[in-house]
């Protein structure tokens, strides 16, 4: 399997950028990011991506990224039924591996589902399936700012002083109420470091968001 492409940029076309690696062009689909950032370089520069091979029928495609993170969380995606390759890169085509997972922990569908091809049933599957994985990944809770990322207060569950609702829970749930989205809302209120006051919180999300 190829791990990664180090080479210079041939050309570009659409979806897809063909890498010369000492002589030999290598055809690999690409984000629209990888795209971008791609193009931004320019032909004839230098680039490392790093690859997953997807064999299907004795046929073999190369899919390309500009980090290991995008790599790491392609394959993820690829895992769920009904998401394939294609519907992997659609989906950090439209949203960065950082704000997918915040979509994902935060059961977002709405903004997972903008991806095309992605409906509103494979977003939520897609949640259901990943959902214990990343939040491993990112740890029950947020440590900085108290945001429960799982949805789930634990002191609540005990009748401790968060049965009420955290501050920080408590200013996400009021973003989502003015109508951002969720993964945005938890995303904004991650900022606002040290504070236990919800106006204070709002206040400083706001700005972020603004």
């Amino acid at each position: 399997m190829i791990a990664f492409l180090s080479g210079t940029i041939e050309y570009l076309t659409g979806d897809t950028a063909v890498i010369d690696v000492g002589g030999v062009g290598y055809e690999v689909n690409i984000s629209a990011d990888a795209a971008g950032a791609l193009s931004a370089l320019g032909t004839g520069n230098e680039v490392k991506l790093y690859t997953y091979t997807y064999m299907r029928d004795g046929q073999a495609a190369l899919y390309g990224f500009m980090s290991r993170d995008d790599l790491a969380l392609f394959k993820q995606l690829i895992t769920v039924s009904g998401i394939g390759p294609k519907g992997g890169l659609s989906l950090l085509s439209v949203l960065s591996a950082d704000d997918l997972r915040f979509a994902i922990v935060a059961g977002d569908a709405k903004t997972i589902a903008r991806a095309p091809g992605v409906g509103k049933k494979t977003a939520e599957r897609l949640i259901l399936d990943l959902r214990d994985k990343i939040s491993t990944a990112y740890g029950p809770q947020d440590n900085m700012t108290g945001v429960n990322l799982t949805g789930t207060d634990s002191s609540a569950m005990n009748g401790g002083p968060g049965a009420g609702g955290s501050a920080s829970e408590d200013a996400v749930e009021a973003l989502t109420a003015l109508g951002y989205m969720r993964a945005e809302a938890v995303r904004a209120v991650k900022q606002c470091r040290e504070k236990d006051d919800v106006e204070e919180i709002l206040r400083e999300a706001l700005r972020y968001l603004l």
